[in-house]
């Protein structure tokens, strides 16, 4: 699992969006319950993340971006590299991993499938449940927006039709594929370029598990869901 964790927080003042709490607890810490589904967890951020990140039930690598702040791809070539280079030691034993759930062998770098995501979404473990499903079920089912079968990740698709890319799950060859043409000009490449060529199947996500947080407002509102007893629930729709 890479967790993207360099963002800065240009519509919260400027503030370390990884260390932004919702409901008592930091955006990051919240990401990272999602860990629980994965072989191995590499962090790609700051030295502040570590911070941010608290105390976890299993071992996280992390690993800084290049540039620092450079972007989602940029975080993602870190976070691949650093799964590479990671030591047998640094994995959870005690939690399965994606592809083992479905009875296959691990590569190298701990799995076939690499769930992406953003340090912004406070339902990360629930994303990441529906994602572990659709990569290692059975069948696609229902929930799945119409695609071909055979595909290269699974990504979340907001109630607007808006693709989550960096709430997903991808196949690691495909992503170091994507990394690998893009060459020199992934540092500066947007998620939308790295994934060009991927089949993709996009997961209707009825329970807003992806709901993400950019704003202030977006923090008062996950905080009013996860603590209703305690927050009063905003006039407007949750968006």
């Amino acid at each position: 699992m890479i967790v993207l964790a360099g963002g800065r927080g240009s519509r919260l003042g400027g503030r370390f969006k990884p260390a932004v709490e919702v409901a008592g607890r930091t955006l990051l810490s919240r990401v990272l319950d999602a860990g629980v589904l994965a072989h191995r967890v590499v962090v790609v951020g700051p030295d502040a993340a570590r911070d941010a990140a608290g105390p976890q039930s299993g071992p996280l690598i992390w690993a800084l971006e290049d540039p620092p702040f450079g972007g989602p791809v940029a975080g993602i070539v870190a976070g691949l590299a650093a799964l590479d280079l990671a030591a047998p030691d640094q994995a959870a034993p005690n939690l399965a991993a994606p592809n083992q759930a479905a009875g296959a062998e691990p590569d190298p770098a701990g799995s076939p499938w690499l769930l992406v995501l953003a340090c912004d979404l406070p339902w990360a473990a629930d994303a990441a449940r529906l994602l572990v499903a659709a990569a290692t079920g059975p069948a696609p089912g229902p929930a799945l927006v119409d695609g071909p079968a055979q595909v290269d990740g699974f990504h979340l698709v907001d109630a607007d039709g808006r693709e989550q890319w960096l709430a997903g799950i991808y196949r690691a060859e495909a992503l170091r594929a994507g990394v690998r043409r893009l060459g020199s000009e992934a540092r500066d490449a947007s998620v939308r370029q790295l994934l060009a060529g991927f089949t993709l199947r996009g997961i209707r996500d009825g329970e807003r598990a992806g709901r993400d947080v950019d704003t202030w407002q977006d923090v008062l509102q996950s905080t009013a869901l996860l603590n209703p007893s305690r927050s009063n629930p905003p006039r407007s729709d949750i968006r």
